[in-house]
């Protein structure tokens, strides 16, 4: 059993070394290879090169004698650490983990083969509900089910030919894990980072726990379970990550350089933070009696420019105004009491008649007195009351909440536009509905009319403020502090023992880690609930301080702080003094590049950003960002490190989805006919089955077995067929009918690998001593001379070579891009029609082509490449070799392959527009870059043709990237679409 089902067990962890153990590098193989002469079969290869590198790994491993990481070992040059995210042990892989754990194992493949030393770990993200429900359920210890379902997954993941380094697998409900999530926590609440104080929380009653704001949605209802969301107080821990907003917005343009992390998720992350800057007006209010004397009402607003458009004043009814008004008078008393269930975005409203707001531009010269009439004060229940004042101004012109509730309650009022798209701030434009970009003011603004709004905006407020003190500006963040404690059983214990004497105090180090307790009886009589509560004997203990009597708390932490700190473990995970030592932290981190998806955007990054900053602003300030050695940061909350350089966002997967064209109903797959599959049917009717892609799921009957699908084609051509059918970033509409061109292609490779086995080229004249320059640097005249059989092979010579040349800066691009990897599938199938087409080619140049099509293919076809690496190079060892350059580069052949001009398809968002003749790319200009998009678009707009197709909307000049392949073969422009 793996060592993490001996850690759940609760069993001591055998000592590892350091060294990043790679399965699939190795110098000197010790089993005998062999290769087949017969059909080829991806399955049985599969199962021999997993063998073999299982024993090589073995091998390696008693090899290994020492550390490879030494302390003061900067992170070197040759050193990358890739990771992905790591699941939660469910029990089955899906596609969608197929997909991520393939493309950062390419990614690493690829990275060995340029010699770099690469670190690929694997664990589990093991704490959660999940378990503890099933565990309700089943009656059993969630530890046992997370156990059977980790040895299950790890069988699954080990199909996928991938080169996880398992040496340093664990499990976050390890108690050598969690150990150090308690001392990260103790950490933090010594540094003041971490408090405990009373506060509404998201009570989920379904799960019986608390959420964090971020793990409630738009309805109201808990992320997970689904149930509506309940407003509880109660003593609470919070991870004060408001401290640190200053350094996770400001390092976010880090991360954007070079588009390092996806535009999107950096957007979702600033947005999230939500620094906006607003300012507090202050409206007179005033009733009709008397003599009635003024009251100040404070608002706040994130669009002060939008005073000028104010048109009613809006209460929460739980703000105090309202509340003391209730006292006063019945019928708004009975309304606050009735709404107090309604819906958040309900539009119901009661205005009070006998008050009325004055605006603070009334305090303005020049503010004509038409537009300063006073407003009507309503009392309405979108308005929060937990929110500033429990008070907004309502500018319908400019607010979508506004605009609904105003038109309920005065639809024949016409709205007051502050703002106006146009330059010269005109509103003919804007028709019955509300306008909520940035703009330009509009003439009823006087003065402001065609400012710019930010400008305006900060115009106004110091003009209100100089002239009446009405007006002060504010920065507001929407972040909040980190609430981690959960009331539920399967998570890591809150190190921190009640003390009615001594209040609470950290659990001593040396009685780290706070292990959970066996409650065998909790299970087996399906109760919900936290049960730490009802464990009396590990409840009871003694304080640390006084030694009297006291007791444990029984919340555990939201498994978020989990994952916002496991990448540091990886490169360290023997250490049990701390959670990651400086040398390995120096070494290793910040990761390189790191694989997942785009649903974690804001949750996971931006909790594993903090943890990053505030651990090791605390243990190493002095490793700063982008260096290794440098100065001190200097504070704390200056830290500018980064955890993840480089972020990979896939796409979903989504399945083929069968729909009876009458009722709509999902069908299962006996309830279609597939006899003709380009048109299946519905059994039952006999009519054509309405086919879509949609995200899997049972209740679709869409989802598909990757273990299955693994063991009907094999694990190399189903990688090569999840890379092929979609770039990275995009969603994966899964066929499993496209993929006989993968397998078709992987025959074709296999026979003709075997062809140039059999000529008369001899095995041991390899690529060692070919140069590409030297063969092809005949001159004119030589060429002149050649009778037709060796003009005919010289041409066929050219073509190979002229095609794998190209093939490998494009091939090479693509991995070091990510994105596109879909092309390195279709450039290697380009290459290979070349490399048969022209059988006339001479023995020497098909052996050299087809050694640097193999090694291009084993980052994605590791297995199949080891095979035809044999037949190519009995003798050659493996084609991974450890520690060594072995990845295919341009021998500077291209020069003197001819060709000057090539056709180029040009394409507009995934659409082809034209082709056009483009000459070849000029040596001066780099492979990919501003550069090469420059001279390329230059080159297309040359063409009359392009001139004439490539406007308006596909005009590639205003495109806001571009995507070119195979030197400018084909051109992807994306622009920006065009809105309905």
């Amino acid at each position: 059993m793996s060592s993490i089902v001996r850690t759940i067990a609760n069993q001591a962890r055998p000592r590892l070394k350091l060294a990043n153990l790679r399965s699939t590098c190795f110098r000197n193989p010790t089993i005998p290879r062999s290769y087949a002469t017969a059909q080829l079969d991806l399955l049985v290869l599969d199962k021999k090169w997993r063998h073999i590198w299982k024993q090589n790994e073995e091998i390696t491993r008693t090899r290994q004698t020492s550390s490879a990481l030494k302390p003061d070992d900067p992170k070197s040059d040759d050193r990358m650490y890739i990771l992905s995210m790591f699941p939660y042990p469910s029990g089955n892989l899906h596609l969608g983990h197929l997909r991520v754990y393939t493309i950062p194992d390419v990614i690493a493949r690829f990275k060995r083969l340029q010699g770099r030393d690469v670190l690929l770990p694997m664990g589990w993200d093991a704490f959660g509900l999940p378990a503890e429900n099933a565990a309700i359920e089943r009656g059993i210890d969630p530890a046992v089910w997370t156990r059977d379902n980790i040895a299950r997954m790890k069988e699954q993941l080990e199909l996928l030919n991938a080169s996880f380094d398992w040496s340093r697998e664990f499990a976050t409900c390890d108690p050598e894990f969690y150990k150090h999530t308690q001392k990260i926590f103790l950490l933090l609440r010594e540094h003041g980072f971490v408090s405990r104080r009373k506060a509404m929380v998201n009570w989920d009653p379904i799960d019986n726990t608390v959420l964090a704001n971020e793990q409630v949605d738009s309805e109201g209802r808990s992320w997970r379970s689904g149930g509506k969301v309940e407003q509880r107080e109660l003593e609470q821990w919070f991870f004060h990550i408001t401290k640190f907003k200053e350094s996770l917005l400001r390092d976010l343009q880090e991360l954007g350089k070079d588009d390092a992390w996806p535009e999107r998720v950096l957007t979702m992350q600033k947005n999230w933070l939500g620094r906006t800057e607003g300012a507090y007006y202050e409206f007179l209010t005033h009733t009709e009696a008397p003599a009635a004397k003024s009251n100040k009402l404070r608002i706040y607003t994130t669009r002060p420019e939008t005073i000028f458009a104010a048109q009613f004043i809006a209460l929460s009814p739980h703000s105090t105004v309202v509340q003391q008004l209730a006292q006063q008078d019945p019928e708004l008393r009975d309304f606050v009491d009735r709404v107090k269930n309604l819906s958040p975005d309900t539009t119901e409203g009661y205005l009070i008649s006998n008050l009325r707001a004055t605006s603070p531009l009334s305090s303005l010269q020049g503010i004509q007195g038409a537009k300063l009439e006073t407003l009507p004060v309503y009392v309405a229940p979108y308005v929060r009351g937990d929110y500033e004042t429990g008070a907004i101004m309502g500018v319908p012109a400019h607010d979508a909440r506004d605009f609904a509730f105003w038109k309920r309650h005065c639809p024949t009022e016409a709205l007051k536009y502050a703002v106006s798209p146009h330059v010269d701030g005109s509103t003919s434009s804007l028709k019955n509905g509300p306008y909520l970009e940035a703009g330009y003011l509009t003439p009823i603004t006087g003065s402001y009319c065609t400012t710019p709004s930010d400008v305006a905006a900060r115009k106004i407020v110091s003009e209100i403020k100089a002239t009446s003190s009405l007006a002060e500006s504010s920065t507001k963040w929407r972040i909040r502090d980190w609430l981690i404690s959960r009331q539920r059983y399967w998570g890591t214990p809150i190190p921190i023992i009640h003390c009615h004497t001594c209040g609470p105090q950290p659990v001593p180090d040396h009685q780290l880690p706070v292990t959970l307790p066996k409650v065998d009886a909790h299970w087996a009589n399906g109760r919900a609930g936290n049960p730490l509560e009802s464990a009396t004997d590990w409840v009871n203990t003694s304080c640390p301080k006084c030694h009297g009597p006291a007791k444990r708390d029984t919340d555990t932490m939201d498994t978020f702080v989990d994952s916002s700190w496991y990448y540091m473990r990886f490169p360290d995970p023997d250490n049990s003094a701390t959670p990651i030592s400086e040398s390995a932290a120096r070494s290793c981190l910040p990761v390189d590049v790191y694989v997942g998806g785009v649903e974690h955007a804001i949750l996971h990054l931006l909790y594993a950003r903090f943890v990053y900053k505030a651990v090791m602003s605390i243990l190493y300030p002095e490793i700063a960002a982008g260096t290794q050695k440098g100065p001190a940061s200097k504070s704390l909350f200056d830290f500018s490190g980064e955890p993840f350089k480089r972020l990979i966002t896939q796409g979903m997967v989504h399945g083929k989805t069968y729909t009876d064209p009458d009722t709509g109903r999902f069908l299962k797959p006996d309830e279609v006919n597939l006899s003709n599959p380009s048109q299946p049917k519905v059994v039952a009717s006999g009519k054509d089955a309405t086919v879509t892609f949609e995200k899997m799921s049972k209740s679709k009957h869409n989802g598909v077995d990757p273990t299955t699908f693994i063991a009907k084609y094999g694990s190399d051509a189903t990688r090569a067929h999840i890379l092929f059918q979609a770039p990275v970033g995009d969603v994966l509409n899964w066929d499993e009918d496209k993929i006989s061109g993968v397998t078709r292609w992987l025959r074709r490779v296999y026979d003709y690998v075997q062809g140039v086995r059999k000529s008369g080229e001899s095995p041991s004249s390899t690529s060692t001593g070919f140069n590409g320059e030297v063969y092809f640097g005949k001159t004119a005249d030589e060429v002149q001379r050649m009778d037709p059989k060796q003009a005919a092979r010289w041409a066929a010579d050219v073509e190979v070579w002229r095609t794998t040349q190209n093939t490998i800066i494009s091939v090479t691009n693509a991995l070091e891009k990510v994105y596109p990897l879909n092309t390195t599938v279709s450039s290697l199938m380009g290459l290979t029609n070349v490399l048969i087409e022209n059988s006339a080619a001479s023995d020497v140049i098909k052996r050299e082509a087809a050694v640097r099509l193999i090694q291009m293919m084993a980052p994605i076809t590791p297995a199949f490449a080891e095979e035809c690496w044999s037949v190519l190079r009995p003798a050659g060892g493996s084609v991974f070799v450890d520690g060594e350059h072995t990845w295919p580069v341009p021998d500077g052949s291209l020069r003197l392959l001819g060709r000057s001009r090539i056709n180029c398809a040009v394409q507009v968002n995934g659409r082809l527009r034209c082709v056009v003749e483009i000459p070849t790319k000029p040596a001066e200009v780099a492979d990919a870059g501003a550069g090469f998009q420059r001279w390329v678009t230059e080159e297309i707009l040359r063409s009359e043709e392009a001139r004439a197709k490539l406007v308006g909307d596909n005009d590639i000049r205003k495109a806001q990237k571009v995507f070119p392949v195979r030197g400018g073969a084909v051109v992807n422009y994306v622009l920006p679409k065009k809105r309905a």
